[in-house]
């Protein structure tokens, strides 16, 4: 059984900080690259940032320098965060976790909300 429950999200001034966590429960996640999804109203699911089991990341471009990913395998666990820092009303979604490659069921997200 498969599972993610992301968490942390919340209102934050523009340059504040925020850290979102992801729980993926089910063996499928330890050994997959993760990703990090955001969807702004009206706006098309994006991905942001991405980090495989070796721990080797990706990054958007507009999340580049200010958003970091990481992640911590348990056996059957897996908990990715994402530290957002200098963060812009731009950024204000819902953020999901997921697998990059065959997607699972999503969770329900977090909101994040950036004031100007």
């Amino acid at each position: 059984q498969v599972q993610l429950v992301e968490s942390g999200g919340g209102l934050v001034q523009a340059g504040g900080s925020l850290r979102l966590s992801c729980a993926a429960s089910g063996s499928i996640f330890r050994f997959n690259t993760m990703g990090w999804y955001r969807q702004a109203p009206g706006k098309q699911r994006e991905l942001v940032a991405t980090i495989q089991s070796s721990g080797t990341t990706w990054y958007v471009d507009s999340v580049k320098g200010r958003f970091i990913v990481s992640r911590d395998n348990a056996k059957n666990t897996v908990t990715v965060y994402l530290q957002m820092n200098s963060l812009k009303p731009d950024d204000t979604a819902v953020y999901h976790c997921n697998l990059v490659y065959g997607p699972v069921a999503w969770g329900q997200g977090t909101q994040v909300t950036v004031s100007s």
